[in-house]
This record gives structure tokens, C-alpha cells and sequence, in this order.
């Protein structure tokens, strides 16, 4: 082509240009999806809820080890402190009951959490719909959704906890008695179970005890004194909801021996751990963490280093 004949070709390129429409970015959006994950259990439906993500400095916190040796393995996760923890709960729909295992953290730690009502909503239901709610323990982040502006947000569900949590936890003198810093933890812990205590509706339960039927708990001690775990088999299917035994699913499986600032008793969570770990490795059941990444569900494997996390494999809900 010579430059007469390009030349000619130039004004028609520039009218296509002038004619084609322009192309605007759309705004990004911001916002994340309501977190539920749904899948079945036996006869039963099971539903994994998000509550959110909290920036958990791992590092700092972890104890019975060095900071450097924490961000050294978290570094090898592709993960750095702090990591962002999730906080889940697990919703069971037994075709009778509707039963949600732990409730969030309500308002109580922050902008990125207190996203559980979203969630349920999403998934299909609403906290009206809620029968029974099963506590693995009281602290704010498993019982601050509770409540909204005082009131319940579960209205006619029935919380279910263990008793040595409760007389614990709600005891004034053990708020009197506490250091500054942790008198906060015993001032939510009552005004979230409040509004159910008033109205006969906070049910503790003994040891090893089935507050629903169908849901038997297992004392699992030392993260807080009545720390359980919550059974609940279906047709030969059986998962295991165990609250804090770990805090991500990363150091403690290699590390059981490693506890966090959060645990009331460390050297008794981490015996704890190393037996549920065992546990979930031998029978091989489903088990849902509150703190492992969303939706927290799948199986504990031994291996070279101690243990492994697998994840639940996704699959859609038949």
C-alpha cells in the first residue's frame, strides 16, 4: 500500500471511531455477597453461615511460641498476621427443628462482622424461623448476635449453653473480680443473653448433655470452662461443630500444643485440641470450625507434621 492510498483510508477509520460507543468502566461494587454455604447431612440440611471476617494479629496473640516462627508459617500458607479470620455458624434444619449453632457477633466487634441475619436471610430463611440456638460457648463473637439495640434477634428461639459457661460468665462477681481488660467480656456476655434470661428462654445444660433432641454436646474445656462441641448425626452421616478448638487452619494442626490469648486455660485447650484432633482423625466425621476459613467445614487428616485440614469438597445441594 502506498501512502496516497493509506491516506485515503484514514478519514473512514476516524468516522468509525467517531461512531462506535464508547466504552465506560462500571462502578466496582463494593460490597460482598451474603456468606451461606448449603449442603446435606443425612435427612437434614445443613447450612454454613458468615458473620464475617475479623483481622486477627496471630502473631501477637498465639502463645507457647515466637512471632517470627508464626509469620514464618503462616508466610509459607501465603497468608501474614494479622490474618483475617473467619467467624461462621451452622444452621441444621432437621425437617422439625430449625437449629443454629452459635449467632455471631452482632455489633459487638466491628463493621466487618454482624453479617449472620444477612446471611440467614439469604439462605432462605429468617431469625423468626429459628427454633433453638446451641452456644459452643459465650464469648461475644458466638453470642453477640443475640441481641440488637437490647432486643432479641432470635425472638422465639430458645439459647441453649453450657452451665459452667453460664455461671461463669454471668456471674457479677467474676465481672468484679476480672482485670480491666477483660471486664468487657463479661459485660457483653450479659446483655446478650439478657432479653432470653428474662423471658425463661437461656436453657443451660450439664456436661456432655443433648440440649435438643438430636444435638448431644461433648465438654471440650479450656478455651472457656463449659466450651462444647455439638454433635448430630443423620443417617449414619455425622458432623461435629466444635466451636474455637482452633483459631485458622494453619499452626495449631501442625502445632496443637500452640494456644491463643483468647483461651481462659491454654494448657487445657491445647489437650483439648491434640484430643479432638485425634478424635476427628480416627472416625473420620465432618466437622465444622467457627474460626476456619468459610464455610469451615471438612474433615482432619493425619500426616507427616501432625495434622491436616481438608476442606469439604463444593458440591450443590441436590
Amino acid at each position: 500500500m502506498d501512502r496516497r492510498s493509506f491516506l485515503s483510508l484514514v478519514p473512514a477509520a476516524a468516522a468509525a471511531a467517531v461512531a462506535r460507543p464508547a466504552l465506560a468502566a462500571a462502578p466496582m461494587a463494593g460490597f460482598p455477597a451474603p456468606g451461606f454455604h448449603r449442603m446435606k447431612l443425612g435427612d437434614y440440611e445443613l447450612t454454613a453461615l458468615l458473620d464475617g471476617v475479623l483481622p486477627v494479629p496471630l502473631a501477637d496473640l498465639y502463645n507457647n511460641t515466637t512471632p517470627e516462627h508464626v509469620e514464618e508459617a503462616l508466610g509459607a500458607a501465603f497468608l501474614r498476621s494479622p490474618v483475617e479470620l473467619s467467624v461462621n455458624a451452622f444452621l441444621l434444619n432437621t425437617g422439625e427443628r430449625l437449629v443454629l449453632i452459635d449467632a455471631g457477633t452482632g455489633s459487638l466487634l466491628g463493621p466487618s462482622l454482624g453479617r449472620l441475619p444477612a446471611a440467614l436471610k439469604a439462605s432462605g430463611y429468617s431469625p423468626e424461623q429459628v427454633d433453638d440456638i446451641i452456644l459452643t460457648h459465650i464469648h461475644a463473637d458466638h453470642s453477640g448476635g443475640l441481641v440488637a439495640g437490647g432486643e432479641p434477634v432470635f425472638p422465639k428461639a430458645t439459647v441453649h449453653a453450657n452451665r459452667r459457661d453460664v455461671d461463669y460468665w454471668l456471674n457479677p462477681a467474676n465481672r468484679d473480680a476480672a482485670p480491666a481488660g477483660k471486664k468487657e467480656s463479661f459485660v457483653n456476655a450479659i446483655a446478650s443473653l439478657a432479653p432470653y434470661r428474662e423471658a425463661g428462654r437461656l436453657m443451660p445444660f450439664d456436661d456432655d448433655a443433648e440440649p435438643v433432641p438430636g444435638f448431644r454436646t461433648v465438654l471440650r474445656p479450656g478455651h472457656t470452662p463449659g466450651h462444647s462441641a455439638v454433635v448430630v448425626d443423620s443417617r449414619g452421616e455425622k458432623l461435629v461443630l466444635w466451636g474455637d478448638i482452633t483459631h485458622g487452619d494453619v499452626i495449631q494442626f501442625d502445632e496443637p500444643g500452640i494456644g491463643i490469648a483468647f483461651d481462659e486455660d491454654s494448657e487445657a485447650a491445647a489437650a483439648t485440641r491434640a484430643l479432638a484432633f485425634a478424635e476427628a482423625a480416627d472416625e473420620r466425621y465432618l466437622v465444622g470450625g467457627a474460626h476456619i476459613r468459610f464455610p469451615g467445614l471438612g474433615h482432619v487428616r493425619r500426616d507427616e507434621r501432625g495434622y491436616d485440614w481438608v476442606p469439604v469438597n463444593y458440591s450443590l445441594p441436590g
